[in-house]
């Protein structure tokens, strides 16, 4: 990890976050360099810029659950960071019904998990 540190910063910063995909692991094995420059230019907009941390996880939660992406650990992850930040269960399902509009399966996979983490969250977990 100190390795990782020096040679791949924005990969240890995102560590560092606890807000880390699985599949990163693989693919830091396998091709460290090309992750260092995904997370690097995935952090510009995420650390940088007006919108408060809330409503960029809400946004999060909209690329994640809609229909050309449907990605649930990016559901689960974003939804986790969303209540974190402050956000409602009312304000995400929010989110998720707005995205429906491109397809019904935003809410097939998100509402599942929604209930799921605001559980978990409102139990302290």
């Amino acid at each position: 990890m100190a390795d990782e540190t020096k040679s791949h910063p924005a990969t240890a910063a995102q560590r560092a976050t606890g807000d880390w995909n699985p599949m990163w692991d693989a693919l830091a094995e396998m091709d460290p360099d090309y992750l260092e420059a995904f997370l690097a230019f995935r952090a510009v907009p995420q650390t940088r810029g007006p919108l408060e941390r809330k409503y960029k996880e809400l946004i999060f939660i909209a690329i994640n659950v809609a229909t050309t992406h449907l990605w649930p650990s990016g559901v689960r992850r974003h939804i986790q960071n969303a209540l974190k930040a402050g956000a409602t269960k009312e304000e995400i399902l929010e989110v998720m019904q707005l995205t429906s509009i491109m397809g019904i399966h935003s809410l097939s996979l998100g509402v599942p998990i929604l209930q799921e983490e605001v559980e978990k969250h409102a139990a302290g977990a």
